[in-house]
């Protein structure tokens, strides 16, 4: 099981290549629309604060509890993130001082999560919900499937296979509540004028589209890997009967 040829064939390498691949890619998105200023000459920490001002003003459904959203930094690259238990909008050096499309493409995208908190969106709550049963089942999950596979316990391994699902199940819940920022974080950065021109609309849109790639490799990665652990254990009625 350790060394087999099949796991790092359908499982290793093309998660490798994938993950090698989207993480190119958004790199590079990256880097080349952090270099296009911004017409309104904004940086993604002013044009957070100005969509949430905008937002709880303009009286949008769901966004007075922006009203106690804090926007600050974080070290490193593209670590920004929204932080739901204290309402904090973390950006990274290079999108909370730089006026450039893509600091204004992140920061809205991060809002768009903060968005999302504030109104319940149910998605969001849902792929909460999971982080528990994900924990566990990342740790727990291939233990039992080992066990289960070494003694030839077969609801043991079953039921390994059973908790590590929920990693492909938070992977699938994901996707919708990405794809759901991105596109309020366009709507919101075209509505309030931050963004302007068509070459800004395409730069966010690279941004944010090339983002999304990368939980569509980890939902696809998380798959492949349940596929070879069912397959595996699927395989143990015949390891019995020979």
């Amino acid at each position: 099981m350790f060394f087999d040829p099949t796991y790092l064939l359908c499982v290793a390498l093309p998660t490798l290549i994938l993950m090698g691949a989207t993480s190119w890619y958004v790199k590079a998105a990256y880097n080349k629309w952090s270099k296009v200023r911004a017409t309104s000459g904004l940086t993604g920490a002013q044009a957070a604060q100005q969509l949430i001002s905008r937002s709880v003003y303009s009286g949008i459904e769901g966004a007075d509890g922006l009203r106690d959203v804090r926007v600050m930094g974080i070290g490193g690259s593209l670590s920004d993130h929204y932080d739901p238990r204290d309402k904090t909008l973390r950006l990274s050096p290079g999108v909370a001082n730089v006026p450039s499309v893509a600091a204004v493409a992140i920061a809205a995208h991060e809002l768009g999560h903060a968005m999302q908190d504030s109104e319940g969106y149910l998605p969001m709550k849902f792929r909460s919900a999971l982080v528990p049963a994900v924990n566990i089942g990342s740790n727990l999950g291939w233990i039992l499937i080992i066990v289960g596979l070494l003694f030839n316990w077969a609801g043991l391994a079953w039921a390994g296979v059973i908790a590590f699902s929920a990693g492909a199940l938070f992977a699938l819940a994901t996707l919708p509540v990405e794809f759901n920022a991105s596109a309020r974080a366009k709507r919101l950065l075209a509505e309030s004028g931050i963004i302007q021109t068509d070459e800004e609309v395409r730069g966010v849109n690279n941004v944010l589209n090339a983002a999304a790639l990368t939980y569509v490799a980890g939902l696809i990665t998380a798959v492949l890997q349940l596929l070879y652990y069912v397959m595996l254990v699927s395989g143990m009625g015949g390891r019995r009967r020979s």
